[in-house]
């Protein structure tokens, strides 16, 4: 049903909205795993509906100043988000039934989300098999065009059936029947046929509190899905001049590629950074000696260098002689700084590291030997080297 009319019980105004109860209503309440129905009551939009702990069905409007009790209204509820929570819906007892029947898996829980639904399974290993199978037998359940049917029964009656799960309500129990297939107790909206449920596709699957959580979309989801899917596929194809089908070789072909330029790269970056600590070592000023160990201070400020080769291009200047290199750089909207020291040597670069990084505005620590930080005082990156020079000439 997707028009009625109504007449309105009560209202009550809450700032922008209206809570309206009528006699009686065709629009869904959020319940059972599913979002509410939307649509117009008389001038108004209907936003929420929700049943409250005495069974009230309420109904939140945008608008309808005019909507008073007494008043008979016409109402339309929105017939293509109906369709789509049925299709979900009804998708979901398909599949429930589909994973018991691949693999012994009962639904524990479902949610109906705006864009995919999950259903959280009874499966401690799940595999691409099982939801291969499980996809399988759900579409081959809709494209037989089965009948989906209602009933409504006592507890007693609901009782002698192969009902997929227990009823949580008492009474008269509403029964939704899968003709041939699955028996299930639920207040939800449903397709008259399993046919309206168009295509079930099982989009991820993941481990999830000692169960597996299975992502699945339906009906015009399920199209929406593959359009997307498609349009990334064959837009990557294009990037690498194949077809679809060639896709997935072409970028394994490119990450193997990639890696091995990355192991050149490094090569080559060991070789460089030799040469330029020997180079930075040689315009150092040295300090120390008269009795002491005498080492070389390397002081160096780059723009947007890698945080990591600083680290690196550190730890050549100290291997080479001894020496105590500090090292900043300008990373974007931060101040980088990389202290280091040659194991001879008796300075702290953690403490002196976190005073610099205190002129700076920010923080940073590790070790007596080498440590790292920053602050996003980039114009005070020349002063915080200059002090720590003073601190260790």
């Amino acid at each position: 049903m997707l028009e009625f009319t109504a007449t309105v019980l009560e209202t009550e105004r809450g700032g922008d909205v209206h809570k309206v109860i009528l006699d009686r209503t065709a629009f869904y309440p959020t319940g059972g795993g599913q979002p509410n129905d939307t649509g117009r009551m008389g001038d108004a939009d209907v936003i929420d509906v929700n049943e409250d702990e005495s069974g009230r069905i309420i109904h939140t409007l945008k608008g309808g100043d005019s909507i008073i009790p007494g008043r008979e209204l016409l109402c339309t509820v929105d017939a293509a988000r109906r369709l789509d929570h049925l299709q979900q819906h009804s998708g979901q007892h398909i599949l429930s039934q589909a994973f018991i029947q691949a693999c012994g898996a009962e639904t524990r829980s479902f949610h109906l989300g705006a864009v995919t639904s999950t259903i959280d399974i009874d499966l401690h290993s799940p595999s691409d098999e099982h939801m291969g199978s499980a996809e399988e037998i759900a579409n081959q359940i809709i494209f037989e065009d089965r009948p989906m049917r209602v009933h409504f029964m006592t507890e007693e009656q609901a009782g002698e059936l192969p009902l997929r799960k227990e009823s949580a309500v008492r009474g008269t129990i509403r029964v939704i029947e899968v003709e041939g297939f699955d028996w299930s107790p639920c207040g939800g909206t449903h397709a008259a046929r399993t046919g309206q449920v168009g295509l079930i596709a099982v989009k991820s699957f993941e481990r999830a509190k000692k169960m597996t959580r299975v992502e699945f979309v339906c009906g015009r989801r399920a199209l929406l899905e593959y359009r997307s899917a498609n349009s990334t596929a064959t837009r990557v194809a294009r990037l690498f001049s194949a077809d679809r089908e060639s896709a997935v070789q072409a970028v394994e072909r490119m990450i193997q590629d990639n890696k091995a330029l990355q192991r050149r790269i490094r090569e080559l970056l060991q070789t460089a950074l030799v040469g330029e600590a020997a180079e930075l070592l040689s315009k150092a000023e040295s300090a120390g000696g008269a009795g002491s160990t005498e080492y070389k201070v390397v002081r160096a400020i780059f723009d947007r260098r890698d945080v990591e080769e600083l680290r690196l291009l550190a730890w050549k200047v100290i291997e080479r002689a001894p020496a105590v290199a500090l090292l900043g750089t300008r990373d974007g909207s931060n101040a980088r700084l990389v202290f280091a020291r040659s194991p001879n040597l008796p300075q702290d670069m953690g403490a002196l590291l976190s005073e610099a990084c205190q002129i700076l505005g920010g923080r940073g620590g590790g070790k007596p030997d080498m440590a790292q930080g920053g602050g996003p005082n980039i114009d005070k990156l020349e002063e915080a080297i200059s002090v720590a020079i003073s601190r260790v000439s």
